[in-house]
């Protein structure tokens, strides 16, 4: 896809729910549902592109960054960050969240755990992780990789590719699937609201579903 129409799906895609979008990913037979990762602090919707961080067990060696990244992430990136899952210490804090905020970075998702959630709560920042945990990651993990393909909850996650967050939890879109995707998402929900409406007006559950053919909705006919 072109920056404009990456532009134009992103847009699309703040109409969507997380399980809108679940759904529209099942049709396709694609993961992206991100298993455990749920809100922690801010503001509890969030869409746009990933910008990926790899963290490996600290080398004494070799010492690298811990945060240093933040720098190049692009306002509207979404940070996500594989730490394998860890969650006896954290790789996201109070500094991290200021400067995120003020750089009008969309949001973090961790694959681990952070910390100062009251400082993202103060300045609205949203946090999305497995939980929050006060020990530092300092001297524990290192950053290991920017900007290169990750795994969260067996998932993969390449630069760029379409996250959207909300109460719900998280879903990652690849690139290259976002427009078919999106698209079926919001003819799913488009249906889902004719039921609704029909339910609504009187129309029992059960017939309101067999006239828009809910049972057929994540049913896709080319598999």
């Amino acid at each position: 896809m072109y920056d404009n129409e990456i532009k134009e799906y992103l847009e699309k895609s703040k109409g969507l729910s997380t399980p809108e979008i679940s759904d529209a990913l099942d049709y396709f037979s694609l993961p992206g549902s991100l298993l455990g990762i749920k809100p922690i602090a801010g503001k509890k919707a969030i869409v746009g592109t990933a910008w990926t961080v790899r963290y490996v067990t600290v080398d004494k060696d070799n010492m690298g960054t811990v945060g240093d990244f933040i720098d190049d992430v692009r306002p509207g990136d979404v940070v996500v960050i594989d730490n394998a899952g860890r969650q006896d210490c954290t790789v996201w804090g109070g500094i991290l969240s200021r400067i995120a905020k003020q750089k009008n970075i969309a949001g973090t998702v961790i694959s681990g755990v952070c910390r100062d959630t009251a400082e993202a709560n103060e300045v609205n920042y949203p946090l999305y992780a497995l939980g929050n945990y006060m020990r530092t990651g300092k001297d524990r993990v290192q950053v290991a990789a920017i900007c290169e393909p990750i795994s969260i909850s067996g998932v993969l996650i390449k630069q760029g590719d379409l996250i959207v967050a909300d109460v719900d939890g998280v879903v990652a879109v690849g690139k290259k699937q976002i427009k078919e995707v999106i698209d079926r998402a919001l003819v799913m929900q488009e249906v889902e609201n004719k039921i609704l409406q029909d339910a609504l007006n009187g129309v029992s559950i059960s017939q309101a579903r067999k006239k828009h053919n809910y049972h057929l909705l994540q049913r896709n006919p080319n598999k």
